[in-house]
């Protein structure tokens, strides 16, 4: 079995996916093999879920980078090594620039329990040591280690991939090993699946090292020997110490950790005045309630009853209020934010102003965020003023200190364009060439080789060019470096690098798991979605933009009540460009004919126009029974309560909820796991199981079979492309702000969204002339006048030079430098033409637009 292997989680360096090496394995029939990638787990999870998936027993580790270059390869033998393992990779990652590691000797020290240490590759000191002859040396590096691991876990790796020198280098490992008295162990360090893989592999170090195959001689393996070899393929290449092959058995069975998941806890949230966390918890709700429902019916405070017992029962107390506390800091520091999701379907979501839709008022329905049945972690996305987003997760990081807070990372991998790009340049094919290939490249084709009649003919042609089509077809998927995630945070108890390895990330003050989102939740740990929405930023400068203009009052939009008919007027003329989620061309062609006049008919408009509901045929049938054209029907009156607000077309993923429990008597809990099941790819046998407790309970409801098989045949072919009405109905939020403020404050309005861009479907130039439209009077930039940003000047657009010249935000200080110089329009005038030269080289005419129009408004120098 082998026990030194690289997957293509060792960036840039291994060419096989965890998935191939396992199926390898096992076509080998090995009974265990270790997955041991570059100061890194990144692939762990999915290398567990493979080896289960086919009966081989993984075993986890990694290649430590120590300073000096030195590699070492640790094994895990139980939970306590993975702690140390992911802690020694966390400290390694944060003592290098980012991409690389280094880890200190002396970290070492005190964190080498639960781990098995190998003396590593041809690249370990002991083994340099080795080739010089100098055997002194290489004594006293490997005392060293067996210092730290002790005997029984501190062995002499050999390796033998036909160099000239392995034999000999063989027998001085095994000579040092005696000398010692530990043993040695054969390892093949495996970098592709099978011998053919080799090529591969060869391409993506030349990758990494910015080289072509010719110059990369230095960099590159001399033969295909580190593939994933056979047990009798082994025992032959180490005939002379069969010890050494036994040996990988005795170290496989002493590892016997599992990578099992469960849920992280989450920093604890320190409660006021010696209350417990759900005591605190029912009073922020209990004092809410007021302010949200004044004089109350019983109804709201039943469900508030229920739905904190499912959430202390499912242990999210403390979950609740963490994320109340982020929203919290937020609306206090004036940073635009709201939940979205399923999350809104919460009456204790409402209440903590986590959401701003009330889900008693808009039908929704709690299972379908958490039930006893479905006792799992909720995600609850929250969405905030992507310009002050960084706030809030800097927030996060100093209330619960850097080793307990992380953002979940996600892989950049290779797909067509970027695969041809870097092939093509470490095959010296001409970048023109290579740029006219990539041109010719549907990018978002799953198959997208077969998409490209130029490079088709190219590879019929040249031999270059079948090579490339050959390797990027290979490399499709694979990683190429790490990123964060848009927006997903992890939060934990315990330091984050106990339970899995965190490197800094590019941007400063931030830090990034190892593990992105499908990883961290399939082993368990919860991530909280910090969202940036460019939307919210627009609303909230045009809201300050409001309240500095207009009398200096705050302007609150919470305080809007949905049910201004202007405001319905404006949406459903379809007078909606720039306006959150309705200024696409479909939604423009939809409005007119469904006339929103209510908050719900805006969350029915935000979900008709998906490709869900529209390649199930709903838009039309909707519209035709809105308009009276088409009779409402229902197939049993039990639905016609459930159905009654979507004209009896089931619209929303609660409503299949509903319907499980209306006709055919399902739990809230059953009926989102039935909604879940629908959605799933290949869940047959699940599906099955669930018709015939839906056909039951259906019977016993008095519900005719023929009637309960038709209505589940309709479950059963919406759940593959149902929407949430709760996402939806929080998106209808900004969908009547940003039309609110198209509406009473277009200046204000036009203004904020130039300067939020790129965001919406719409050109800045399309917005300056919808603005002008409407009766907006546009300023142009003024090389006097002008700031950097668009501005409201007397209830005027003053065109700001981020619209004229495309500039960042870096160069606003350049220009409020130019400015302050003598003579400052002259000076100004250089930077824009430099600036004009530089970023309008290929549109001259755009470039001669821009200096007339500065020139018209200041006058020449």
């Amino acid at each position: 079995m082998e026990l030194h292997c690289h997957s293509y989680f060792s960036l840039l360096d291994g060419a096989s996916s965890p998935e191939a090496l396992v199926q390898r394995a096992s076509e080998l029939e090995m009974d265990a093999f270790a997955l041991t990638d570059h100061d890194g787990v990144y692939g762990a999870v999915r290398f567990m879920q493979a080896a289960h998936k086919a009966g081989v027993r993984p075993i986890f580790g990694t290649e430590l980078t120590l300073e000096g270059s030195n590699h070492l390869t640790l094994l895990v033998q139980n939970e306590r090594g993975w702690q140390n393992l992911c802690w020694l990779i966390s400290q390694g990652q944060a003592n290098a620039p980012k991409g690389q590691a280094c880890l200190p000797l002396e970290a070492l020290d005190d964190h080498t329990e639960g781990l098995i240490a190998l003396s590593g590759c041809r690249r370990c000191d002991i083994a340099i040591a080795l080739q010089v002859g100098d055997f002194e040396a290489a004594e006293r590096k490997a005392r060293w280690f067996l210092e730290r691991f002790g005997k029984g876990r501190f062995w002499i790796e050999l390796q033998h991939h036909l160099y000239p020198q392995d034999g000999i280098a063989m027998a001085q490992g095994a000579a040092l090993a005696e000398r010692l008295g530990v043993g040695y162990v054969a390892t093949n360090n495996v970098h592709y699946a099978r011998p053919e893989e080799r090529r591969l592999q060869d391409v993506l170090v030349c990758i990494r090292n910015n080289r072509t195959l010719d110059e990369a001689v230095a960099f590159l393996r001399p033969n295909a020997e580190f593939y994933l070899k056979s047990a009798s393929e082994m025992a032959r290449r180490f005939h002379s110490f069969p010890d050494a092959i036994r040996n990988s058995r005795r170290i496989a069975e002493q590892c016997e950790f599992e990578l099992t998941p469960s849920l992280q806890e989450l920093p604890l949230f320190a409660v006021p005045n010696g209350m417990s966390g759900v005591e605190y918890l029912r009073h922020l709700c209990d004092t809410a309630i007021p302010r949200r429902y004044g004089e109350t019916a019983c109804k709201v405070w039943e469900q508030l009853e229920y739905e904190l017992g499912v959430i202390e029962r499912s242990g999210l107390v403390n979950y609740f209020l963490v994320i109340w506390d982020v929203v919290r800091f937020a609306r206090e520091a004036g940073i635009l934010c709201q939940g979205r999701g399923s999350a809104c379907s919460s009456l204790v979501a409402y209440l903590l102003e986590i959401s701003s839709i009330d889900p008693i008022a808009h039908h929704l329905v709690f299972e379908r965020f958490l039930s006893d049945e479905r006792r799992v972690v909720p995600d609850i996305d929250i969405d905030f003023d992507s310009q002050r987003r960084e706030e809030v997760i800097q927030y996060l990081y100093s209330r619960y200190g850097h080793e307990h807070v992380a953002m979940a990372c996600t892989f950049s991998t290779y797909q067509a364009r970027s695969a041809i790009r870097d092939i093509g340049k470490v095959l010296e094919i001409p970048l023109p060439l290579l740029e006219r290939v990539i041109k010719s490249i549907d990018g978002h084709q799953s198959s997208w080789l077969t998409h490209s009649e130029l490079l088709q003919t190219l590879a019929a042609e040249a031999p270059v060019w079948q090579q490339l089509v050959m390797l990027a077809d290979a490399i499709g998927n694979a990683p190429r470096h790490l990123s964060l995630h848009n927006g997903g945070m992890v939060l934990s108890k315990e330091p984050l690098a106990m339970r899995v390895p965190i490197e800094p990330g590019a941007m400063t003050g931030r830090t990034v798991t190892q593990w992105d989102k499908d990883g961290l939740e399939d082993n368990g740990i919860i991530k909280l979605d910090i969202l940036g929405l460019r939307m919210l930023s627009a609303i909230a400068e045009a809201r300050e933009t409001v309240e500095a203009t207009t009398t200096g009052d705050p302007f609150d939009l919470h305080s809007l009540s949905f049910d201004d008919p202007n405001v319905f007027q404006l949406i459903a003329e379809a007078e909606t460009v720039g306006v959150f989620q309705t200024e696409s061309g479909a939604q423009m062609n939809m409005l007119p004919r469904l006339k929103p006049k209510c908050f719900n008919d805006l969350v029915v408009a935000i979900s008709l126009i998906r490709p869900g509901p529209i390649q199930g045929e709903m838009v039309h049938p909707y519209l035709r029974r809105r308009a009276g054209e088409e009779p409402v029907t229902y197939h049993h009156p039990l639905l016609e309560g459930v159905l009654e607000d979507s004209l009896g077309i089931i619209l929303w993923q609660e409503q299949v909820l509903q319907v499980a429990q209306a006709l055919a008597g399902f739990s809230g809990g059953q009926g989102e796991q039935l909604r879940r099941a629908l959605g799933k790819k290949r869940a047959t046998q699940e599906i099955e199981r669930f018709r015939e407790i839906f056909l039951q309970g259906a019977a016993q409801q008095g519900v005719t079979q023929e009637v309960a098989s038709k209505v589940f045949e309709q479950l059963k072919a919406f759940g593959n492309f149902s929407f949430a009405r709760s996402h939806a109905a929080a998106f209808a939020v900004p969908v009547y702000w940003s039309a609110y403020l198209k509406y009473y404050h277009p200046a204000a309005f036009f203004a904020a969204l130039l300067n939020n861009q790129p965001m919406g479907f719409w050109s800045p130039s399309v917005l300056v002339n919808d603005a002008q439209r409407r009766s907006v009077r546009v300023l142009s930039v003024s090389v006097n006048e002008s700031n950097f940003r668009c501005e409201v000047v007397e209830e005027a657009l003053r065109i700001g030079f981020n619209y004229v010249l495309g500039l960042g935000e870096r160069d606003s200080r350049r220009i409020t430098l130019a400015r302050q110089a003598e003579g400052r329009f002259i000076n100004l005038m250089d930077f824009c033409v430099q600036h004009l030269v530089l970023v309008h080289l290929s549109a001259p005419s755009l470039f001669m637009t821009h200096c007339v129009i500065l020139y018209a408004d200041g006058g020449a120098p």
